[in-house]
């Protein structure tokens, strides 16, 4: 049976698991919004085309699976770039569908045209660098080959956005629809066998520490590894800190959790990293400028270190290993959990974290490096009322890192997912509409106001397709960290960081949802009339423009 390729791609869609596509339409892609009208795939429509890449990037996160955009040629392509550059960083399994001029006018200076002919813009190269895979399909006797290309990245173990360019002919033309099935829709087992001489060289080295302490990365999460982590950290009472993208990775709330490492954070699990591991297990973390301390050797002098990762590029990027291993987080996690039960490795003794933790506090306080003054009191009053507020679990996007990263304990039903790779503003509203059509848990937020005004139109999306909302914007009126770094490094010496900006009370009557501003702790309290899992509110977090976290970003 013969059908449009415009129909095969939705076709391709549905059996890679896409249920919901975020997009602009445009005449050059018509044909494939014409086809999607029969679908069961939902279409959303953003306002921005970067909102869409987003909201496929927040779906990929929350649902585990492909999120999917959809844009015409030229501008409508153009706008994905940043989200698509996000998807990549993060390794999000994204596949954005954009249209393009038809191929017999190509190098003639067709409207949008994006052919890189004639001079027109090369989509093709404005894609390269940050993509696992793109191509411009100018015919269809290859589409087989692009569509297996397609599947084979946004199912593999380590992912990444896909963009497909199709011409308004093409899109026309009629194809075979067997064709889909030479394509693999099955994602790849992941490596199940662990070396056994990776679990004893293991073994060996935790039972000769006295004291280790576990780096959990993001790698712990994506590989299905939590609840083995968790079983060994309590089973050889083992603390654990981690990386900010794996935050929660054990439950913050527990007694053998240090909270995350890095710059922004408090320092408790540095100074445990420093003074007290004499054994350090890095599992599925990078290492990256947060989480080295901007790469500081001196962090594991002395110390013996064992690092875990699927992927080899990773392995010793920053430090030396005295054990090195290439392997599937969940199955080395699962595999070294059994062999510890068996061996009956005996449990560490650490010092009691609590007490570590109010003494390294006191330490900080006492020299004057505490990074929140009592400017931020109502702020971590906010983080603490969250916790009591949602037992059950939440959905954070959080775009304002450093807040949570110090306030906010993540326990085992959260879902915390911090604006990391390039860390974009405007980020965590549009992420978080896509993580709504996926999740029934409370949906947040976390935005200041300088990327909220990248992106505040995309409330109405939310309001437009009935996806529960909570945005929590802090206010300053100022580029946070830009002014921070202008004070601390310039002297003072403030240029395009502060704005005014406008009535958000008023705002957000205009979008037709609930408005609570948050000054001081008290005000905590008008929160409770808000609904958090059926509307969309907005809650403005008061700050004072001069109020600087104490840390130093080295910029």
């Amino acid at each position: 049976m013969k059908l449009p390729v415009s129909e095969l791609l939705v076709h391709f869609l549905e059996r890679l698991g896409v249920r919901y596509i975020f997009g602009v339409p445009g005449s050059h892609i018509l044909p494939v919004y014409d086809a999607l009208y029969d679908s069961p795939i939902r279409t959303v429509l953003a306002k921005h085309e970067q909102g869409a890449a987003f909201m496929a990037g927040g779906h990929a996160r929350a649902s585990g699976g492909v999120g999917a955009c959809i844009t015409t040629a030229g501008p409508g392509a153009t706008n994905l770039v940043t989200g698509i550059a996000s998807a990549y960083a993060d390794h999000l399994p994204v596949i954005a569908i954009t249209g393009e001029a038809p191929t017999h006018i190509f190098g003639k200076g067709g409207l949008q045209e994006s052919s890189g002919e004639g001079g027109s813009v090369d989509q093709v190269a404005l894609f390269a660098g940050i993509t696992r895979y793109h191509k411009l399909v100018e015919r269809t006797d290859y589409l087989p080959n692009v569509l297996i290309q397609a599947a084979k990245h946004l199912l593999s173990d380590t992912p990444g956005p896909v963009v497909l360019s199709i011409p308004y002919n093409v899109q026309k033309e009629r194809v075979d629809a067997s064709l889909l099935e030479q394509i693999s829709f099955a994602r790849p087992a992941a490596l199940s066998m662990v070396a056994g001489q990776h679990i004893e060289q293991s073994l060996a080295l935790i039972e000769e520490a006295q004291r280790p302490l576990i780096i959990a990365g993001y790698g712990c999460l994506r590989s299905g590894g939590r609840d083995a982590l968790g079983r060994i950290s309590r089973r050889l009472n083992i603390p654990v800190t981690s990386s900010l993208k794996a935050k929660g990775a054990v439950d913050e709330r527990s007694p053998l959790s240090l909270g995350s490492l890095g710059v922004t954070s408090g320092g408790y699990a540095m100074r445990y990293l420093r003074d007290e591991a004499d054994l350090v297990f890095v599992l599925g973390a990078s290492f990256n400028e947060r989480t080295s301390y901007v790469w500081d050797q001196t962090l594991l002098a002395g110390k013996m270190l064992i690092q875990v990762d699927n992927n080899a590029q990773q392995l010793e990027k920053v430090f030396r290993a005295d054990l090195a291993v290439q392997a599937d987080l969940g199955a080395y996690l699962r595999a070294l959990d059994t062999a510890a039960e068996a061996r009956h490795i005996a449990a560490k003794a650490p010092p009691d974290i609590a007490a570590f933790i109010a003494a390294a506090q006191a330490r900080t306080d006492a020299a004057g490096e505490t990074i929140f003054d009592e400017k931020f009191d109502h702020v971590r009053a906010f983080y603490a009322w969250l916790e009591k507020k949602f037992p059950d679990g939440l959905v954070m996007f959080d775009d304002n890192i450093v807040f949570a990263q110090n306030f906010y304990r993540v326990s085992a039903r959260d879902r915390f997912h911090p604006n990391t790779g390039i860390s974009s503003l405007g980020h965590a509203i549009p992420a978080a509409i896509g993580a709504g059509c996926a999740v029934r848990e409370p949906l947040f937020a976390i935005i200041g106001d300088g990327g909220f005004h990248m992106c505040a139109m995309e409330i109405m999306t939310a309001i437009n397709y009935k996806i529960p909302l909570n945005v929590v914007l802090f206010n300053n009126s100022t580029m946070g960290l830009i002014r921070k770094n202008q004070h601390h490094l310039y002297q003072d010496r403030f240029i395009d960081c502060d704005f005014s900006n406008p009535d958000y009370a008023l705002l957000a009557q205009s979008f037709g949802i609930r408005h609570s501003r948050v000054e001081h702790a008290q005000d905590l309290a008008k929160l409770e009339v808000l609904d958090f899992r059926g509307a969309v509110n907005l809650i403005e977090v008061m700050i004072a423009r001069d109020a600087y976290p104490n840390y130093s970003s080295r910029r």
